[in-house]
């Protein structure tokens, strides 16, 4: 027995509570009716046995859908047969046909409901003599369509709301990933840029700490501020991820000057050419991340570089960012997170990104689609 995650309560219980329901209908209207019927004896105890017996069934009849209506159905043809006083014992042959149409189908159900009238008919052929078919008969076609297509139609509906269910739960999961993806660009554009900065400024004062101390001092007080920056960058985003509310301030090329600023701390020579202009927050916001991500990966990655040339470019639609280092040898990057997240950063506002070595050093190019523009 397994009971449902959602749910304190067995379904066996609301199986019992609908037989009970069912078994006492039947009962009581047989009764009533023998006792209203002219010249009708009442149900025996044998008849009673019968119908609670051909009733129980329905406690399986969620496993055994298909044996468990012909059982009722011939239990139900041979009770009437059987000269008992007459009642609704009909109703449970009736549930165990929709329960069939429902879990195998209108075609199963359909064929077994067919056979079933066939035997009865062929017993009555076999009982009677007679080939003709009585008016009852026809009500039996009535209620066997009626049935299916009562059962087929809440078949549908049901698969209907599974299927949306479905296609919600997917939704929902396919936010929840692009919002944990999000997230890790976040964090990995907020502390990695910081981080390189402040891992080549230890490194200066290390070299240095014997033989100029002035110099080793500039690059502990630049680690110093670098490590505040990422602190206070770091806060404001876990604050955004606890309050479930973006009020963190919005990354811009505006800033840009800040990151240009570490760059040329940790040695590079940086030069800019062209302005980005007014952009709409989205790519202004991907601009600035790629741009950091960009010059992180030279401080970090680049061999012997010296020099970085960044360019904004506007053109009617598109705006196009390059930074391009002169490290030596460079080859091909084998992707990590830093390339993939600015690619992705790229692809969710219909743009592009391309990275690789060009020649004399490692060039990024981003373009960036900007909507009204012609």
């Amino acid at each position: 027995m397994r009971w449902s995650p959602r749910s304190r309560v067995s379904p066996w219980v609301g199986r019992g509570v609908r037989t009970v329901v069912v078994l006492v209908f039947v009962l009581g209207a047989t009764n009533a009716s023998s006792r209203w019927q002219p010249g009708a004896s009442p149900l025996p105890p044998l008849g009673s046995a019968w119908l609670a017996a051909t009733v129980l069934t329905l406690l399986v009849v969620h496993r055994f859908p298909l044996t468990i209506f012909l059982v009722t159905a011939a239990s139900a043809f041979g009770y009437y047969a059987s000269g008992l006083p007459g009642g609704p014992v009909i109703a449970v042959p009736t549930i165990a046909l929709f329960l069939l149409t429902r879990q195998r189908g209108p075609l199963t159900a359909g064929g077994t409901g067919a056979a079933a009238l066939a035997a009865a008919y062929v017993v009555h052929v076999v009982k009677s003599g007679s080939f003709a078919i009585q008016i009852g008969s026809w009500f039996l076609v009535v209620w066997l369509v009626a049935v299916i297509g009562i059962g087929t139609a809440v078949r549908y509906q049901s698969a209907a709301n599974a299927a949306r269910r479905e296609q919600a739960d997917e939704h929902r999961h396919r936010l929840a990933e692009q919002e944990r993806l999000r997230i890790a660009r976040e964090v990995h554009d907020v502390v990695a840029h910081s981080l390189a900065m402040i891992n080549v400024q230890a490194g200066v004062a290390a070299h240095v700490a014997d033989r100029r101390p002035e110099q080793a001092k500039e690059a502990l007080l630049n680690i110093k501020a670098a490590s505040a920056s990422a602190l206070k960058d770091l806060r404001a985003t876990l604050a955004v991820l606890r309050s479930g509310e973006d009020k963190a301030p919005a990354p811009s090329l505006a800033q840009a000057a800040e990151l240009l600023e570490h760059a040329r701390d940790a040695g590079l020579k940086v030069d800019v050419h062209g302005e980005a202009g007014e952009l709409p927050a989205p790519v202004d916001g991907a601009a600035y991340r790629i741009l950091q991500e960009s010059l992180t990966n030279v401080v970090r990655h680049a061999d012997q570089a010296n020099h970085v040339d960044v360019r904004f470019e506007r053109r009617p639609g598109t705006f196009t960012l390059r930074v391009r280092d002169d490290g030596r040898g460079t080859t091909r990057p084998t992707p990590g997170h830093g390339l993939r997240g600015m690619a992705e950063r790229a692809a969710a506002l219909g743009g592009r990104c391309t990275a690789g070595p060009v020649d004399g050093g490692f060039e990024v190019c981003v373009e960036l689609p900007i909507e009204g523009e012609a």
